[in-house]
């Protein structure tokens, strides 16, 4: 007897310790030895990236903004309960490995009727019941399927935090280049109050000489067509300002009318951000990480739909006391006691196991393109912002060059109006092209700020292999 029990303990030990379906192995990605655009893969920064990596800009105002969307961002929020979720769907799995117990108390009466065989009358006869009972169930993970089901369960929450970790750094990064965007539009502000003051002295100048009957009125007419669109510009402007400071304020979870930015017309150039090696992306990027750990989950309801081929062994066992009243109903004559296995197997089910079958692969294998696609993407996103880097460094310094040929033809233009040897028309060409090419410049300068945070986020944002939720984006 005891043999049996060693050898029966042996066989569960060894069934259960199996799992259907194929191990998770990570698909490969193919990645290049270096970027094609490797000009700043050996840059150096002023200071290195940080996992808050917006600090690389030093600005007080933007650290104090993206401090905010952890604590008020109610998409982050939403994409936190996510994660919430899918984790406690893991609980769930891993509640299907341990038995079930249960107890019960119950009190019934029942009637039964019949007809007297020596008197014909019709008889009633009541039974009256208490039952306290004790149960205990367990399925037996033979097969591994609840083993699969907590894997894959698993794997989607991982994928689940990882996909907040990339909203994080979503809406971080748009933060970012929405304030910077700001900043930009502020120096052209300024540029455009500066232009428009010296149309306006212009505007003076032309008409003193029109009454003295040096120009003519059209140079008047033209002087004040030329100082109203460059009161519009400035007007554009503005409402470009306001509507990215109300961006930012629900980014931040606040109301557009509760929320004001102070103007801030410095922009600095902003410093090279060096991209590494490829091969670091799939440790930096969180999308990246989520869709291998999608990957992982889709293997493992490959075993969890293949376990359906074995039969399913339940073991069961209940105990309790029954009696026709509380008196003495816990004793031992009122005892009862049931227990034993019973298996279930489905001998016929018209293909819908192996159809499952089919379709848990054609999910894995779905999520492996998926995956590997966006490998590629994220490669292609940063050769793009890597290019965009360089080819703006070069347009900034050459339109320096600009601005400063630009402001020498301007003065030497008006001295010569100012002469009499040239029209007006020659002023406002001149006057024209000087603010053509400084507003130029400070596209430019608001175009490196959005290539730079645009190249961090396609790196996966901070330079932390491993980085992690702040404690602070819990509600």
């Amino acid at each position: 007897m005891k043999l049996l029990l060693s050898v029966n303990l042996l066989v569960i030990t060894l069934l259960t310790g199996c799992a259907m379906g194929p191990d998770y192995k990570r698909p490969a990605l193919v990645t290049p030895a270096q970027f094609k655009e490797n000009w700043l893969a050996t840059s150096t920064l002023v200071m290195p990236v940080p996992q808050a990596w917006w600090l690389i800009f030093n600005d007080t105002t933007l650290n104090m903004l993206e401090a905010r969307i952890a604590l008020n961002n109610q998409s982050l929020r939403a994409a936190f309960y996510t994660y919430d979720q899918a984790y406690a769907l893991t609980d769930a799995a891993r509640a299907m490995e341990y038995p079930t117990l249960g107890a019960s108390v119950s009190s019934t009466k029942t009637s039964s009727g019949g007809i007297s065989n020596t008197t014909g009358a019709v008889t009633t006869t009541q039974v009256s019941g208490k039952t306290v009972s004790l149960t205990a169930s367990w399925i037996p993970d033979f097969w591994g399927k609840v083993r699969r089901q907590i894997e894959s369960n698993q794997a989607s929450s991982e994928a689940s935090l990882e996909t907040l970790h990339s909203a994080q750094l979503s809406l971080q990064s748009t933060l970012a280049q929405d304030y910077f965007l700001i900043r930009q539009l502020d120096s052209q502000i300024v540029l455009a109050q500066e232009t428009t003051a010296a149309y306006q002295k212009n505007l003076k100048i032309t008409q003193n000489r029109y009454e003295a009957g040096v120009v003519t009125q059209a140079d008047v007419a033209l002087a004040d067509s030329q100082l109203a669109n460059a009161r519009v510009q400035q007007l554009t402007f503005t409402i470009q300002r306001a509507q990215l400071e109300h961006a930012i304020a629900v980014l931040t979870g606040d109301t557009p009318a509760n929320f004001n930015l102070p103007a801030m017309p410095e922009l600095a150039q902003p410093q090279m951000i060096p991209a590494g090696l490829p091969s670091q992306l799939l440790l930096r990027r969180p999308d990246l990480r989520a869709a291998e750990r999608q990957v992982a989950a889709a293997n493992a309801l490959i075993g969890v739909a293949k376990s359906a081929y074995f039969p399913a062994l339940t073991l069961s066992g209940s105990r309790g006391w029954r009696s026709p009243t509380f008196t003495n109903l816990l004793s031992a004559p009122n005892i009862f006691w049931s227990m034993g296995p019973s298996v279930a197997e489905t001998l016929f089910d018209g293909g819908a196991r192996s159809a499952a079958v089919a379709q848990s692969q054609g999910s894995y294998q779905l999520a492996v393109a998926q995956y590997r696609q966006l490998g590629l993407t994220a490669l292609q996103q940063v050769e793009d912002q890597l290019v965009a880097l360089r080819v703006l460094s070069v347009e900034a310094s050459l339109q320096q060059q600009a601005v400063a040929s630009s402001d020498k033809s301007l003065r030497l233009t008006t001295d010569q109006y100012k002469a009499g040897t040239v029209s007006y028309q020659n002023v406002v060409t001149a006057q024209t092209n000087a603010y053509t090419t400084k507003n130029a410049a400070l596209l430019i300068t608001g175009q490196r700020y959005i290539a730079s945070i645009a190249l961090i986020q396609a790196l996966g944002g901070g330079w932390n292999d491993n980085p992690a939720l702040g404690e602070d984006v819990k509600p």
